[in-house]
């Protein structure tokens, strides 16, 4: 095929046609395989012959379709049988794949974006591909968010799941996803899809309109098509499994948190509490919390505590938390208009051009709760305020100090939940010019431009400056708005006016703005033939330019929003200049035991204006002793400069889930801490006081939350990283044309993939870790540790934020085995057409291993559940073992139905690792079934049907994240129901 438009080629993977659902081996098949009639070694192929058979994975025409590169194809059956809202929930299934961004993340304004990871190597270290070009890229980091995909005119999927940097780009490190659309359209297609759970919530809707024509005696084919998708939010709330999680310090009620260079009196706060009838002794260094009728309770201890249990409030451990689980949203509303349009019109015989456009308008909404008196300066509130509970003046009056402003924190459950909307709106225009050269020569050229604009709105923001005005006003704050503000109490904040909540919160926007431009030419071309075929060569040249601009609210940029973390303004850009050539020579063929015989290399030299030249290169045997038996290999040396992101990103925060010690890492300076209950206690509890918790309060210091922040920042001196991957396999198809393993199919391929020089932040919890010498990097406990260096606390010493910025850290490794499986049965005592199929394909996680600085030693996150992870982050939020999908099913012309099994191994919780002296309970193996139906009325009319999760599975337990599960990994919503027509005319 002439046309390999920038470069890349599409799999024609038979199995892949011929099963419906999961995953399927692209296997090395020639035409005599397909019904036709192979072309001899020795026969001079004509550009008729070969311009349709090529091979993702390779810019090389073969004539006969071999892939030497592991390639797994999910047709688009598959992925509408997958009763799935969106692409890279079917793909997710897919044991190559561990999970990056999906509905289930987002929140906290980070985008909602579906990023995919192959191998849990980062989202930014696989190339996303539409018919072998580049997708517009969605951040800072060159992730591509799929969302934005046309998927009505998606053909199918093939992904290289070994590294593919010199054929592809250095993106290409773990491997390549290529999303197909067919060439040509004649008609009309209609499709329509409606999904609901089985509790009535978890809406979504897909529908899609296709057309195309074929014009001026096939010279001319145009094809468009247009989408809309629906998807409700799902809060907390709605299910039981959310009731007691994530229970934080910051509550409804407010609290008094005490100074511990200004305290109370024990005698004051004795006395107090003895009205109460609280006989026991009372610490004034206690967080002091407000009933509705004015009494005063000890949050620690949950002393006088007169408040609800239940719908919001818990006692856990015997303290009073507020589990918000309940109130975020842990499945993201969406909605998305999609518009495609390609055509190509050939001038003159042998030279076609060609043009395509893509258009997505993308809103997705993400939830957080109540927003908190979290990051920045405390509130304080004077003793002049009017609103101060009887009881408590009594107490602060004890203070040394009585006249002096106090700190209070709470949650502000008076004003509606926090919330963003994410809107995209990308655009990508591709013009290109195809044809021959001469005689087995031809080109490929091609410009394209895309812009992603994105709007970032988040509603509800509490303003710190304007809630600390009403707390200052003499008559708090009653003629600025109607009533002013109440802090003490639960009946108080919720009974805030309007006015006061208009008052003190505003709609804080972002704007985002990405471009990026590509040129790119193509030469491929015959050179000599060794008698079994052609050597074929591919020649490419490109230019690359991106980039990108951010400009944050002015009140986030000031650290003015409440629970937000501060963000700067950033811009950048990054420039590519690249030359690529790979090479096949076909050594044997038709001889004994060499069928087939060849090898391949590529080279690729990418410029860079940041980080200069980078070489990658590989070299590829294939060997077929046999018609039906395939062994490739290949090994890669793969080069990948530093992004935008990685370079130039301000410092900018996001959130870090540390968890709630003992059952969780928390912040090591809190009393309830393995670090401080621990052998080492005392010295542990000195770095604390050096770092800034005052002397007086460490022996009570609690941390309030499961959470702080996290301090992301690029880093200009970063150097490129360089890996080594390896991969070999073996591909076996029927070698007989009738009986019993006529269809069948069995790849089996060993991948391994060593990075050094990884370009990373450092994860927060190893930092946590390192200061506080959990895992003997400090061990003289020293606050000048580097490490201790990335911690920041407050004057009160509260956790604010640890800093993670980018570095090269020491390497990464990871090997494994996937393997993937057909078999199709003859059913005709059924129907003529039938069949009984199988298609398995599993993965085997040999190793994933982290260094974390060059010479320390390699930490084991084999099999480790890493709940806290955030998207895209090495190592990833899971590496389970044993990963599988199979799928048994019935499938004639007229009627499909299966069963489809998805299966993840048991995990470690990331504790095993961090602190194995303090290991918390892993995960339990999970599997899901789904059940799925379709069936043909007439060439134009075909309906679907399916129950997804069909035992409804729960959610498992997940000590490492901040909600007590992963909602992106498990299923959240329970068994779910699914219908969708699709009309042909």
């Amino acid at each position: 095929m002439r046309h390999v438009a920038s470069g890349l080629a599409i799999s024609a993977s038979l199995f892949a046609l011929a099963t419906a659902i999961g995953i399927t081996p692209a296997l090395a098949q020639d035409q005599a395989a397909a019904g036709q009639t192979a072309p001899r070694p020795d026969d001079q192929p004509s550009a008729e012959q070969i311009k349709d058979i090529i091979v993702t994975g390779s810019l090389i025409q073969r004539p006969n379709n071999t892939s030497v590169s592991p390639i797994v194809s999910v047709s688009d059956t598959a992925i509408k049988e997958s009763g799935t809202a969106n692409l890279q929930d079917a793909l997710n299934q897919v044991p190559s794949f561990t999970t990056g961004g999906n509905s289930g993340t987002g929140g906290q304004g980070t985008g909602g974006r579906a990023s995919i990871n192959l191998h849990g190597l980062g989202t930014n270290r696989n190339l996303v591909l539409l018919d072998g070009r580049r997708l517009p890229v969605s951040d800072i980091n060159g992730n591509v968010d799929i969302n934005i995909l046309p998927e009505a005119i998606i053909s199918g999927v093939d992904v290289i799941t070994g590294g593919a940097s010199a054929v592809y780009g250095s993106d290409a490190m773990s491997g390549v996803v290529n999303f197909k659309t067919p060439r040509k359209l004649d008609g009309f297609k209609v499709d329509l899809m409606n999904t609901i759970s089985e509790r009535g919530d978890g809406y979504r809707f897909n529908g899609s309109l296709a057309f195309g024509n074929t014009f001026a005696d096939d010279r001319g084919h145009i094809l468009a098509a247009f989408s809309y998708s629906k998807q409700n939010p799902v809060n907390g709330a709605a299910r039981s499994f959310f009731n007691d999680k994530t229970p934080s310090s910051f509550i409804g009620t407010g609290t008094y948190v005490p100074s511990a260079t200004n305290a109370p009196s024990a005698a004051a706060e004795q006395a107090v509490f003895a009205k109460y009838g609280v006989t026991s002794t009372v610490n004034p260094l206690l967080n002091l919390g407000f009933n509705d009728n004015g009494s005063l309770f000890t949050q620690t201890g949950a002393l006088n505590y007169r408040g609800p249990t239940s719908n919001g409030y818990a006692i856990v451990g015997g303290n009073v938390r507020m589990p918000v689980g309940q109130q975020i949203d842990f499945y993201n509303g969406l909605d998305r208009k999609t518009a495609f349009v390609k055509a190509d019109y050939t001038l003159a015989p042998g030279i076609t051009a060609y043009g395509q456009f893509m258009y997505v308008d993308l809103s997705v909404n993400t939830a957080s709760g109540n927003s908190l008196t979290q990051f920045g300066v405390p509130l304080t509130v004077p003793v002049s305020n009017p609103f101060i509970p009887a009881d408590l003046r009594t107490i602060l009056a004890s203070r040394p100090n009585a006249a002096a402003p106090f700190t209070i924190n709470g949650r502000y459950v008076g004003v509606p939940y926090k919330s963003w909307d994410e809107n995209y709106q990308i655009q990508q225009y591709i013009g290109g010019l195809k044809g021959d050269i001469a005689p087995g020569w031809s080109f490929d050229a091609f410009v394209g431009y895309d812009q992603s604009k994105h709007l970032q709105t988040m509603h509800n923001g509490v303003v710190k400056s304007k809630v600390q005005t009403l707390l200052n006003a003499a008559d708090g704050g009653a003629s600025l708005c109607a009533g002013g503000y109440n802090p003490f109490g639960e009946t108080n904040v919720r009974s805030m006016s309007p006015a006061c909540v208009a008052y003190v919160t505003k709609n804080a926007i972002a704007q985002e703005k990405l471009t990026q431009t590509q040129v790119q030419g193509q030469i491929n071309g015959r050179l000599f033939d060794l008698g079994a075929g052609p050597a074929q060569i591919a020649i490419v040249a490109d230019y690359r330019r991106n980039t990108y601009s951010f400009v944050p609210d002015s009140d986030v940029q000031a650290q003015n929003i409440e629970a937000v973390i501060a963000s700067a303004p950033a811009s950048g850009a990054i420039a590519v200049k690249e030359a690529a050539a790979q090479i096949d020579i076909p050594l044997l063929a038709d001889r004994p035991f060499f069928q087939e015989l060849g090898i391949g290399g590529a080279v690729r030299v990418s410029d860079y204006t940041t980080s200069g030249s980078v070489t990658s290169y590989e070299g590829d045997i294939r060997w077929r002793p046999i018609s039906a038996l395939l062994i490739r290999g290949g090994y890669q040396r793969a080069v990948r400069a530093p992004n935008i992101g990685e370079l130039f990103t301000p410092s900018s925060g996001t959130q870090l889930v540390i968890g709630t010690p003992p059952g969780s890492l928390g912040d090591p300076c809190d009393v309830r801490s393995s670090a401080r209950t621990g052998a080492n206690g005392a010295q542990v509890a000195a770095l604390c006081v050096a770092q800034g918790i005052p002397q007086a309060a460490i022996s009570t210091y609690n941390f309030p939350t499961t959470a702080t922040g996290q301090i992301v920042q690029g880093n200009t001196a970063l150097t490129p990283e360089k890996a080594d991957t390896f991969n070999v396999g073996i591909v076996l198809s029927s070698p007989v044309k009738g009986g019993f393993l006529q269809d069948f199919s069995l790849s089996v391929d060993y991948y391994s993939i060593k990075i050094d020089n990884v370009i990373s932040t450092i994860p927060g919890l190893t930092v946590l870790s390192k200061c506080f010498n959990l895992d003997g990097s400090n061990s003289t406990y020293s606050a000048a540790n580097p490490y201790c260096q990335l911690v920041q606390r407050d004057n009160t010493g509260q956790l604010v934020s640890v800093s993670t910025p980018y570095l090269n850290l020491g390497g990464l490794k990871t090997a494994g085995i996937e393997a993937q499986l057909h078999l199709g049965l003859p059913a005709t005592f059924i129907a003529s057409s039938g069949k009984v199929y199988l298609d398995a394909g599993v993965n085997w996680l040999s190793s994933y291993k982290v260094q974390l600085l060059p010479g320390a030693p390699f930490l084991n996150y084999t099999d480790i559940s890493n709940g806290g992870a955030g998207t895209g982050s090495v190592p990833p939020r899971a590496t389970p073992r044993w990963k599988g999908l199979t799928t048994l099913g019935y499938r004639s012309e007229a009627v499909s139905v299966g069963l489809r099994w998805k299966y993840q191994g048991s995990m470690d919780d990331v504790s095993s690792v961090l602190t194995p002296s303090n290991t918390q309970v892993g995960v339990a193996d999970y599997s899901t079934f789904d059940l799925f139906t379709s069936f043909r009325v007439s060439k134009a009319y075909e309906f679907r049907f399916g129950v997804n999760n069909l035992t409804d599975k729960g959610l498992p337990f997940v000590a490492s994240s901040q909600n007590g599960t992963d909602v992106a990994l498990y299923d959240p919503l329970g068994r779910s129901f699914y219908a969708g027509v699709k009309l042909t005319f």
